[in-house]
């Protein structure tokens, strides 16, 4: 059983299906898309296939596999914590599984618990509920394994990071706070394979400015796989196979929020909380503190950067915090132009669905951008009227949105 169940894990990880969503940030973490279509224009009546209600306010983002979304919710300030399961066609809740969770847990008023999103294989479902642990169900719903010892987070703004899918085992990425690590889990019974603190990513008190909220990516650099992790003051990257070190970049802020980005040979990172950004080159087998082997960091006072941009073509495409996009060459960190899109500030992601971008802010408008690094090309502004800090997931031609009321399918 164990050994078929790793033979389809293998396949899975190596073809990603292309109508899937099956992580955050999509099937490779990126923002980036398989598929090539997604819905141009929609409205709270047009092009909306259903919508259902949520128990609770939230920030994950919904994942898609096949006939079924699946979403995190807490409810009872952060005493019930949940997975549920919906049939993509109608909307209809099939399965919810709760996690109780009963001493005190920090986070801000902004960052309701939950706020990390599922993954899955299409076997398993794995999430993490923060000091509650990591759990893994089957697609049924039925309880895998748990792990509610692998740490607890100690910050007064929560956390954020999702788990990472990587062969047979789930990544998990436990901070900020006064205690940080990351661990991969086995995913068939969610034992230890590796761990490791991260003793210079610790906070000094649960109410210092001063951690990481970014999900770790995944890098595929000439067969070798590297974990690239984004953390306050330092950019490494480690093996997902031993947890070792393999390369590290200093330079960012001491607090971040994306994502890395990766386009080529080069990595991007970018901090929070008006921090700096940098990119450096990594050549194929390069390992070793490259802080000197910077392409770029910045200088001016950035601006806030809560969701990650997409790499794509050499440039970045990205909308910081207060609602202003802007487009920047990766390898030098010029910006190529800058403009406010739509009315609200933003928390979303971009995404790449074919050759247009999509982001989300929180007034619920999703704008529709072209990849264009010459200037701001808005295509379509489409607004649901509800607020939302979540990134939409996009599959087989319908866009999902999480909102603090719905959950919405949207399609042609």
């Amino acid at each position: 059983m164990k050994i078929k169940y790793l033979l389809f894990v293998l396949t899975a990880y190596q073809t990603s299906n292309a109508g899937n969503w099956p992580n955050w940030r999509g099937p490779n973490g990126n923002g980036i898309a398989t598929q090539e279509t997604a819905p141009l224009r929609w409205s709270q009546e047009e092009n909306v296939l259903w919508k259902t209600p949520l128990p609770s306010p939230g920030n994950s983002s919904p994942i898609v596999w096949e006939d079924r979304v699946f979403i995190t919710s807490a409810e009872d300030d952060g005493r019930l914590r949940s997975l549920i399961c919906f049939d993509r066609k109608t909307g209809h809740q099939l399965w919810k599984q709760n996690v109780s969770y009963n001493r005190p847990e920090a986070t801000h008023r902004t960052n309701p618990q939950c706020a990390a999103s599922p993954t899955t294989d299409g076997k398993i479902i794995a999430v993490h509920f923060g000091s509650a642990g990591a759990y893994a169900f089957d697609y049924h719903g039925n309880l895998i394994w748990q792990r509610p010892d692998i740490g607890t987070i100690d910050h007064i703004w929560g956390y954020a990071a999702s788990p990472v899918d990587y062969k047979n085992t789930i990544i998990q990425y436990i901070g900020p706070g006064t205690k940080v690590a990351i661990a991969a889990l086995d995913k068939v019974t969610g034992e230890t394979r590796w761990r490791r603190e991260l003793s210079k990513a610790q906070a000094k008190a649960p109410k210092q400015f001063f951690g990481s909220w970014g999900t770790p990516q995944l890098r595929n650099s000439g067969g070798q796989y590297e974990l690239i992790v984004a953390l306050p003051e330092n950019l490494i990257a480690i093996d997902p196979d031993t947890g070792n070190d393999l390369w590290n970049c200093r330079g960012l802020g001491p607090l971040v929020y994306t994502n890395p980005l990766v386009s080529g040979e080069t990595v991007c990172a970018m901090s929070g909380y008006h921090g700096p950004a940098l990119a450096v080159k990594v050549p194929v087998g390069v390992k070793g503190d490259l802080t000197s082997k910077r392409l770029w960091k910045s200088s001016r006072k950035p601006p806030q950067r809560i969701g990650s941009g997409v790499a794509f073509k050499k440039h970045i495409y990205i909308l910081n915090e207060p609602g202003v996009a802007a487009c920047i060459e990766i390898d030098t960190g010029k910006e190529t132009w800058k403009e406010r899109l739509g009315t609200g500030n933003s928390w979303g992601s971009m995404n790449l669905v074919g050759n247009r971008i999509y982001v989300t802010n929180t007034t619920g408008q999703t704008h529709v951008i072209a990849p264009n690094p010459e200037r701001l090309e808005l295509l379509a502004t489409n607004s649901i009227g509800e607020m939302t800090r979540a990134s939409a997931a996009f599959s087989d031609g319908q866009v999902f949105i999480r909102t603090y009321n719905h959950l919405w399918c949207i399609g042609d």
